[in-house]
């Protein structure tokens, strides 16, 4: 399918030239500053081979020999070539005095060059400007075949053209020739998909009509980003050195490769032609002789030839001007708030008084402090926790699962409370429960408390670090990296001196529950109370029976006990308890015998009734008793660390930091500035720039 070209064939179709100037001003003022164009523009964009003909058919659009020729890659860097038309001035009668010495045969005071590079110097000789293009190549890339994306913008005034912005790009090549780079192919090819891949891109396929159009490297790389075809015009080069017989018929009425914007063939000059001199003037009448008397082209010779392809490129690119220049606009606008921001968080190059500008920093850095640890931070995330919420986490939620996780029967068995028991009361049997046992026990168990509670003030000094770093992050501190090193060491070495009491309230708190033990606490379990608990389980109190015809209780008429039970329980109460197994093993012989006890004398038998009672007895104590003294831990060590770290930083640490960091000698060294914002400072200035003037230009299109 092809656009309707009908109002292309009269110079009458064509639009006001004033967008295409607007565009071309949008380019020189972002190249000017020498900054990325943020803004995507309209242009043109031609690719094609190395031998497809590209740099002739623009030569023929502009009607002059300018461009560089020879073998090999010539263009070496993208050309912005921005064509304008101006009416032709009066006949002068003689010789200009511009002209004088110009080695350009066709040179007029009508048609001139300028470059961006060199502002306000006109070049009426266009031999001229082929030097200057190989001699501004040549200074960016030197004179190897190297290539770089740094555009050379010229712009070509001349009643003979029309407004037009055209981007001509290297050609397409595969093999490495002479001292060309060994990935020239992969160079080039991401240099033209830059500029084509731009969805505002109008993009210029140059094909050869002798080769086979399957085969074009320009159509298969605008493919690559135009899979439709909806933005590609095709050139077809070389029309006349097609084999006799043969023509693009089929290949204009998209029969072959269809393109929205359709095809144009053109005819260029030959290199004889080029080595002979041959004007362009008479290559063009040549062209229009060509396609007016050849039988295939000739009823379609005003849709054909290089002046309808200038004309047509000159519609399609007003057009999708018209179509782009409120979301241009737009992003102009967008990029200018965003680059001013950006520049107002660098903050000025020119700094006041460096005391002020240090107590000032120093003073909103402990202020966002307070505030983060009190959570009154207008930046509040609704994603995770932070701050002071997460210091609270770790005391209510780790610290405090990680002490009720302590279980003091898991280091301490039922066999090791019974030595315990017989250790604690000495040469005589114990006729009650032992206190000492008790005691032992429990302090043992506290002081595992010691461990997680250290790691609870650890972990809560983690948590401040991570604030730290967070507040470090921001873009003020970025600006001085003396200054943020200097905080942090600062407040990292307050914190570590915070620690050491911290960490000493801690550890003197579990080792006041483990000097005193308080079984007069309300909430323990007493001696009598688990003695009940345990006969109870032991000796559940058995139903009372009732007579079922009075209905009154029977009394318990205990049995006898068994002469054979009091008899055998005489002779084996040895084997029990804790000397069973010692003796368990020996004949009587050997008993009678009294041989000395082992170096290391241990329990192994099984437990009595008795040592049981016991025993359950005391877990049941030490249950009570360690619970009421985790209970305190939970509560009192985060108060503890909320004391000597937390809160002491939160007051302390503007004055830890004035008498740091608050030196005359220091203070200069403290505020200069990294590399990194000087040179984002002056880019954000060159884009600020640049993006205003670009504000003010299409302003005054309505």
């Amino acid at each position: 399918m092809t656009v309707d070209t009908n109002s292309l064939a009269t110079p009458g179709g064509i639009s006001d030239p004033g967008l295409i100037k607007l565009v071309n001003k949008l380019q020189d003022v972002f190249t000017t500053v020498g900054v990325n164009n943020p803004i995507d523009l309209p242009q043109i964009v031609v690719v094609g081979s190395q031998s497809s003909g590209k740099s002739s058919v623009l030569e023929n659009i502009v009607g002059r020999d300018f461009l560089p020729r020879g073998s090999g890659i010539v263009t070496r860097r993208p050309l912005v070539l921005q064509l304008i038309n101006r009416p032709a001035t009066a006949d002068s009668n003689g010789v200009d005095e511009k002209l004088e010495g110009s080695t350009d045969k066709a040179a007029n005071t009508d048609e001139w060059g300028e470059f961006l590079h060199i502002p306000g110097q006109k070049f009426y000789d266009f031999n001229k400007i082929r030097e200057e293009i190989n001699r501004e190549t040549e200074a960016k890339v030197g004179r190897n075949a190297g290539i770089s994306p740094a555009p050379i913008n010229l712009r070509i005034y001349s009643p003979n053209v029309l407004n037009l912005t055209l981007v001509d790009l290297p050609g397409l090549t595969r093999v490495p020739v002479g001292d060309q780079p060994r990935d020239i192919e992969r160079q080039i090819r991401d240099m033209i998909l830059k500029f084509i891949q731009k969805s505002n891109a109008i993009i210029l396929a140059v094909s050869p009509a002798n080769v086979d159009l399957a085969n074009s490297d320009g159509l298969k790389l605008a493919r690559e980003v135009d899979p439709e075809g909806q933005r590609t015009i095709g050139v077809l080069t070389k029309v006349d050195l097609m084999d006799e017989g043969t023509d693009v018929v089929d290949i204009l009425a998209g029969r072959i490769i269809p393109l929205r914007l359709g095809y144009v063939p053109v005819v260029n000059r030959g290199q004889r032609d080029i080595d002979n001199k041959k004007p362009i003037n008479a290559a063009l009448d040549a062209e229009k002789a060509f396609f007016d008397n050849h039988k295939a082209y000739r009823n379609k010779s005003s849709y054909c030839g290089t002046p309808y392809l200038a004309r047509k490129l000159n519609l399609i690119l007003m057009m999708h001007i018209k179509q782009t220049l409120p979301e241009i606009k737009s992003r102009i606008s967008n990029s200018l708030q965003k680059y001013t921001q950006e520049l107002e968080s660098l903050g000025p190059s020119m700094l006041g008084n460096s005391a002020n500008i240090v107590l000032n920093i120093i003073t909103e850095f402990t202020n966002e402090w307070r505030t983060v640890l009190d959570g009154n931070n207008t930046e509040l995330s609704s994603n995770e926790l932070s701050g002071g919420a997460r210091i609270s986490f770790v005391f209510h939620e780790l610290y405090s699962n990680g002490v009720k996780a302590v279980d003091p029967f898991d280091h301490v068995k039922d066999v090791d409370i019974r030595t315990i028991l017989y250790n604690s009361s000495g040469s005589s049997p114990a006729l009650f429960v032992g206190t000492t046992a008790f005691e032992l026990i429990v302090k043992q168990q506290i002081k595992r408390l010691e461990e997680p509670s250290l790691k609870c003030a650890s972990l809560v000094y983690d948590e401040l670090v991570r604030i730290l770093t967070q507040l470090l992050s921001k873009q003020l501190y970025r600006r001085y990296p003396g200054l943020k090193e200097k905080i942090h060491a600062v407040v990292i070495s307050f914190f570590k001196k915070a620690m050491e009491p911290t960490n000493k309230l801690v550890k003197d708190l579990v080792a006041m529950e483990a000097c005193y033990v308080n079984t007069g606490h309300p909430d323990f379990l007493n001696g009598h109370r688990a003695m009940a608990i345990v006969n109870e389980k032991h000796n559940p109190s058995r139903p009372v029976q009732v007579d079922p015809k009075t209905g009154k209780p029977l009394a318990n008429t205990p049995r006898a006990a068994s002469p054979t039970l009091v008899a055998s329980s005489d002779g084996d109460s040895n084997n029990s308890g804790f000397f069973g197994s010692f003796f368990a093993a020996k004949n009587k012989k050997k008993a009678a015998a009294m041989e000395p006890p082992p170096p290391t004398l241990k329990a192994s038998g099984t437990l009595s009734e008795r040592e049981n009672i016991e025993v359950e007895v005391i877990k049941l104590l030490i249950s009570s008793y360690f619970n009421i003294v985790k209970r305190t831990m939970i509560d009192m060590v985060p108060k503890a660390i909320m004391l000597n770290l937390v809160s002491f930083t939160k007051d302390e640490m503007q004055k830890e930091l004035l008498e740091n960091m608050y030196r005359q000698s220091e203070l200069d060294d403290l505020l200069k500035e990294s590399d990194y914002t000087i040179r984002r400072r002056k880019e954000c200035q060159q884009m600020v720039e640049s993006l205003g003037r670009a504000s003010e230009i299409v302003s005054q299109v309505q």
